[in-house]
């Protein structure tokens, strides 16, 4: 982003760090969402935009895709809501812009969680999309919601007075939780694509962000109060002519960005969700729901996500630059390709690991996009990919973990994020071994099992003290795909 004179957020932030009297009050926790509709993150970078850049530089950076159809389409309503909410559309129901099917009463939004956790927390949200509030995307319970409609005056005004509005509230006293929803982006990217005249929205509210941020910095009471800033989008645009609501790349890009205290400067995660943007403002205020989403300021344990990944070998169709795959799994694991044939795609004989967006660019429309539950770096077995190469037959491989210390007479527990498509007579299986003894079956997959969280409870011999899981996928050919993610045994 070209830089020119930025709003210094975080000033405040690091002065109350600072060591105090022990008789000091806490800090007073505040936060602030702001939600940039359609901003595609690639084009915010050449655009004049230093608040946003200046964020980033100050805070941690997280960027991913969201779902696409068959799960929901790639377009405002569901992306909103997994924002709102911190639950992926399988959950709070909403596919479309139409909000058909919302289950807001069930998952509702973070503001109106805050309201529920504790009614003295004062909650504020403005919005020119008027949707967000008439479906209950954010809901009534909230204690001030001005809403402004830009479909019927046009997105450029209503976002200044959306401004106006929260620089007013946000100056003085004000709300403790607050969201704050600029539009014009996105109108424009429909209207006339993601070139110049997009460049110049992005510009136009990043302008209008560091007036907002700019309210919070000169309050009287800043240096007393521990804010967490957050600015993200429900989903990115086609470039160049605009457009979104299907499985490309650039129209499922997101991104969430945060600030505040205990936030690594400068992070660049690869583990961010959508999800985690109510996730991370509920801990903020110590409330912790079971959502998908897991707060910004929690690392990935997973060693996946710790891999060196590679550029592409045989997959043509995935930019060369993207590096986004590897055959070598983590240490304390290992891969068994011994069965496999030795010809078909490099990239998919055997299990590898890969990231969403070098996965779902291998072949989209096949619901690789729709891996929700997965984060960063996970590992798949794809026969379907692997036979697209002379000699990809008769896939038989498998992943096998690290030895796990179990103790004898007890159940553990086997927990994985798997995204399975059943066909044919693939087979996949879950087995385990105690004391590097015979492999025993605990889970044969025989039919879809997308985006799930399994739990698997297990036996425990007498006299074993560890316990390998392997996870093996075989009769497949050309068949669908296996993916696992985030093995936890306890």
């Amino acid at each position: 982003m070209h830089r020119t004179l930025a709003v210094t957020l975080l000033a405040g932030v690091a002065v109350a760090g600072l060591a105090t009297p022990a008789t000091a009050a806490a800090p007073v926790k505040k936060l602030l969402v702001v939600g940039m509709d359609g901003l595609n993150w690639d084009i915010a970078v050449a655009a004049d935009a230093p608040n946003l850049d200046d964020l980033a530089a100050q805070g941690t950076l997280g960027r991913s895709l969201v779902q696409c159809p068959s799960v929901a389409d790639s377009s405002s309503g569901p992306g909103w809501s997994n924002i709102a909410t911190g639950v992926w559309p399988d959950r709070h129901g909403v596919k479309n812009n139409t909000f058909a099917g919302k289950q807001y009463a069930t998952h509702p939004d973070f503001l109106t969680r805050l309201e529920s956790a504790n009614p003295a927390l004062g909650t504020y949200s403005a919005v020119d999309w008027a949707v967000l509030h008439s479906q209950g995307t954010f809901s009534a319970a909230i204690d001030t919601r001005v809403t402004f409609d830009g479909d019927a005056n046009g997105y450029a005004g209503e976002d200044a007075k959306i401004t106006a509005d929260a620089v007013s509230r946000l100056s003085s006293g004000g709300p403790d939780a607050s969201f704050v929803y600029l539009g014009n982006t996105d109108v424009v990217a429909h209207s006339v694509g993601t070139g110049t005249a997009y460049r110049t929205a992005i510009a136009k509210q990043d302008q209008q962000l560091g007036q907002i941020l700019g309210a919070v910095r000169n309050r009287a009471t800043y240096a007393n109060e521990d804010w967490l800033i957050m600015v993200t989008t429900d989903h990115g645009h086609r470039t160049p002519l605009g457009g979104h609501g299907g499985c490309g790349i650039d129209e499922r890009g997101t991104f969430v960005l945060a600030a505040g205290a205990g936030i690594t400067a400068g992070a660049r995660p690869i583990d961010t969700r959508q999800v985690d943007v109510a996730a991370t403002a509920l801990q903020h205020f110590g409330v912790a729901p079971a959502l998908d989403g897991v707060s910004v300021k929690t690392r990935s344990a997973d060693p996946f996500d710790r891999l060196a990944l590679r550029t592409r070998v045989d997959e043509t169709g995935i930019p060369s630059t993207l590096a986004g795959w590897t055959p070598a799994a983590p240490s304390g694991w290992s891969v068994d390709r011994s069965r496999m044939p030795a010809g078909g795609m490099t990239e998919w004989r055997g299990w590898s690991f890969a990231t969403d967006e070098f996965w779902s660019r291998a072949q989209s429309g096949q619901e690789r996009e729709n891996a929700l539950r997965t984060r960063g770096v996970f590992a798949v077995a794809d026969s379907d990919e692997y036979a697209d190469k002379s000699g990809g037959t008769s896939f038989d491989s498998t992943l096998v973990s690290p030895a796990y210390p179990v103790t004898a007479g007890s159940v553990a527990r086997v927990r994985y994020v798997t995204h399975y498509r059943q066909e044919g007579s693939q087979k996949a299986d879950v087995l385990v071994s105690f004391n590097g003894g015979a492999d025993q079956l605990v889970k044969r997959y025989s039919a879809d099992a997308r985006a799930t969280v399994e739990s698997l409870p297990v036996t425990v011999p007498a006299g074993a003290t560890t316990m390998t899981v392997k996870f093996r996928y075989y009769d497949a050919n050309n068949n669908w795909y296996w993916v696992i993610d985030d093995l936890r045994v306890s």
